[in-house]
């Protein structure tokens, strides 16, 4: 396994210690076992760089295809467990990738409304993120991130940035009685979204701004916390 991903979290957090001012709250909440499916708000290039240093699991991540255009970058960006991903390209790939991820019981980051948000508030979230959690059955982790936009991409952040990432309790659809309507899966994808909008002050909510919690028709029942026998468990040796 290659030492460049924990060496890269622990300078990270050297970096967004010493030059910002980072604040994690509900580290206590990420499984440590099991396939996870982290679902996030995406407002600055630097998300995933404060999801590796401050989510206790090693990461995996679905970039777009132009982040890998030379050999160097091709070579950082898979030490990160950077997958390239072509927009052109069939959906199906992309879903067959990361059900593969989750069948090894690796955590996956999915950024829900697809790309960033250009006024760093929440946008209309794609069905993708739910259609890959019933598929995979995997436990989801809401993470809200706040100040990263405020961080210019050609300068360290200095002392007055102020970044936070907030991790929200584990849970898990509902059960699907049959196979899901398109309503039911855009239902399924605003509960995601209501779920990180929890964990974001109300400017950066968008068209979340009231949590949306209710299951749609269809579903069996709300969602649900991950306890009991949802929770990944640790492995017997």
């Amino acid at each position: 396994m290659s030492v460049i991903y924990p060496m890269g979290k622990y300078l990270g957090r050297f970096c967004f210690g010493t030059f910002g001012r980072l604040e994690v709250k509900g580290h206590e909440s990420v499984p440590p076992f099991g396939p996870l499916l982290l679902v996030c708000n995406h407002i600055s290039y630097i998300d995933p760089p404060l999801l590796v240093v401050t989510i206790g699991r090693r990461l995996n991540f679905i970039g777009k295809q132009d982040l890998f255009f030379n050999p160097l970058s091709r070579f950082i960006l898979k030490q990160f467990n950077v997958y390239p991903l072509n927009r052109s390209g069939p959906a199906v790939d992309t879903v067959r990738l990361s059900l593969d991820l989750l069948s090894q019981d690796q955590a996956l980051v999915v950024f829900p409304e697809g790309r960033r948000s250009s006024d760093h508030s929440l946008q209309q979230g794609l069905p993708g993120a739910a259609y890959i959690a019933l598929k995979s059955q995997a436990i989801l982790l809401p993470v809200g991130i706040t100040g990263a936009e405020k961080v210019p991409l050609w300068r360290i952040p200095f002392p007055f940035v102020r970044l936070s990432v907030n991790i929200g309790q584990p849970f898990s659809l509902p059960v699907i009685e049959g196979t899901p309507s398109r309503e039911v899966m855009k239902s399924l994808s605003d509960m995601i979204m209501g779920r990180i909008a929890a964990l974001l002050p109300e400017k950066y909510r968008g068209i979340y701004g009231p949590a949306v919690t209710g299951a749609p028709e269809g579903v069996s029942s709300s969602l649900s916390p991950a306890t009991g026998p949802d929770m990944p468990q640790e492995p017997d040796d």
